[in-house]
């Protein structure tokens, strides 16, 4: 018996990887953005040498906002290339913009940002921007593995670690679905994010800064 286990459990491991694969996808949320409802999208695409954008756009009456990433894949993990962040408020606009060197392994950040936040940071294998924690979350929340990542993000790298929260329930089209509900508190913010089996992107994101809500999005249809 135990020299068949190998090719018992093959195809289990096989089909595992393959549903957790990185595949397109274009997801709408009903949305609220600074406390005026608004409408999203999370959209992932394959660009060509295997490259990935990964995408979130929100819109309502006060402004819009954007967030873009361009990355790779290495082995198991996400590798961020470059990055754009836009946003307009009424008369104010802001775009961002990163760069991800790794021959050189330091980031660069341009645009509307401070001298102290314009880099460089060095890199190290495995870190994420903002953006592609989402994404990091809904493959190790399947895999059970640890929710912590080292972010480069907006000229800093630090450390966010997610807790486990357990089930939760959140509807997805009209429909009750169970989801694992993790969660990370860091000063005056909160993230907290919806998980459920199958769907390559969160359910549900609620952020909260100073004990207010700044953005929450739920999922209303994912093709």
């Amino acid at each position: 018996m135990k020299a068949l286990r190998p090719f018992v459990l093959l195809p289990l491991l096989l089909a595992t990887a393959q549903a957790w694969a990185v595949k397109p996808f274009v997801a709408d949320y009903d949305a609220s953005w600074k406390g005026v409802p608004a409408s999203a999208r999370i959209s992932l695409q394959q660009a060509d040498g295997g490259r990935w954008n990964y995408e979130l756009s929100v819109q309502n009456a006060v402004g819009s906002a954007r967030q873009a990433t361009v990355f790779d894949e290495t082995g198991d993990g996400f590798r961020p290339l470059s990055g754009s962040d836009t946003a307009q408020l009424l008369f104010k606009k802001s775009q961002k913009d990163a760069r991800y060197d790794w021959a050189q392994r330091e980031a660069r950040w341009s645009g509307d940002v401070k001298p102290d936040r314009a880099g460089p940071v060095k890199l190290q294998d495995g870190d994420l921007d903002g953006m592609l924690v989402n994404l990091a979350i809904v493959r190790d929340v399947a895999a059970g593995k640890p929710l912590r990542y080292r972010v480069v993000d907006n000229g800093t790298a630090h450390v966010q670690t997610y807790q486990n929260l357990g089930k939760d329930t959140v509807t997805v089209a009209g429909q009750a679905r169970t989801a694992t509900k993790v969660a990370r508190t860091s000063d005056d913010k909160q993230v907290l994010v919806w998980v459920v089996d199958g769907l390559p992107t969160p359910a549900r994101i609620l952020q909260r800064k100073n004990g207010q809500d700044e953005l929450e999005l739920t999922l209303k249809s994912v093709r």
